[in-house]
């Protein structure tokens, strides 16, 4: 939904709080937070559920960081996982901080859902919220954040609703993003049998046992280095067809 008409953010001042590494809070100026490594911020507020609320919140073991990262529903959950899993994401802070700027009546501030790491150095603000239940102060809000990450070098988006089969998909392979789940002989031989594409459960089958080899498996999957048809399109089944990610051979 788009900002209501007749407001105007473009001058709009923005300034962060957020937590140090030695529990102290802070509110600096924007431009002196785009150093901070906000990715091992803690959250600036607690996550609380109780009985009968609709949102249900809780921490998840981010594999990515080897840490538990906060959600305050099952669609941050859910958007939490992709994030997880994507190989691009080196680093994930829930509510890193809380962004404070004035509508021109009172003070408003805003903790944005995640703040993350990216491979090449940069970083991206997330909020996630259905499409349906975007409220028009809800998009005011989205939009101050928009321009307080552009002026600060960051990304920002607002996601919604991902794919319930990419999310299914994804989900099942988070089971086995532990380093746990990989048995080194069974990891190689399954390397080596996928160099040649073929049918998930078969070619696990010729390595041994499924005890071993079907963790291994799914967290190759998870890891990105095999890869699946479409995840996006098919869950998986005994019948999918799993290659080396890149392609290629070994």
């Amino acid at each position: 939904m788009a900002v209501p008409v007749g407001v105007d953010l473009a001058g709009t001042y923005v300034e962060p709080s957020y937590v140090d590494a030695v529990r102290m809070r802070r509110r600096r100026p924007l431009l002196d937070c785009v150093t901070a490594r906000l990715e091992d911020t803690p959250p600036v507020r607690p996550f609380r559920w109780s009985r009968g609320e609709r949102h249900f919140a809780g921490w998840y073991w981010a594999a990515t960081t080897g840490q538990h990262v906060g959600f305050e529903s099952w669609l941050e959950r859910d958007r939490l996982v992709l994030m997880d899993w994507d190989p691009e994401v080196v680093g994930i802070a829930s509510q890193p901080f809380w962004l404070h700027w004035h509508d021109g009546k009172r003070e408003r501030r805003h903790a944005p859902d995640y703040f993350v790491r990216r491979a090449d150095g940069s970083a991206v603000v997330i909020d996630v919220g259905a499409d349906e239940r975007i409220e028009p102060k809800d998009a005011e809000t989205f939009e101050v954040t928009r321009i307080g990450c552009a002026q600060a070098g960051w990304g920002f988006a607002r996601v919604g609703t991902p794919g319930a089969v990419l999310v299914g998909n994804v989900r099942w392979l988070s089971r086995y993003r532990h380093p746990r789940c990989l048995h080194g002989t069974a990891a190689n031989r399954l390397l080596e049998v996928f160099a040649t594409p073929g049918p998930l459960l078969a070619k696990a089958d010729a390595v041994g046992d499924r005890l071993a080899t079907l963790p291994a498996l799914f967290h190759l999957l998870w890891s990105q280095e095999l890869a699946a048809e479409d995840l996006s399109v098919e869950l998986l089944g005994p019948h999918t067809v799993v290659r080396l990610a890149d392609g290629g051979t070994q």
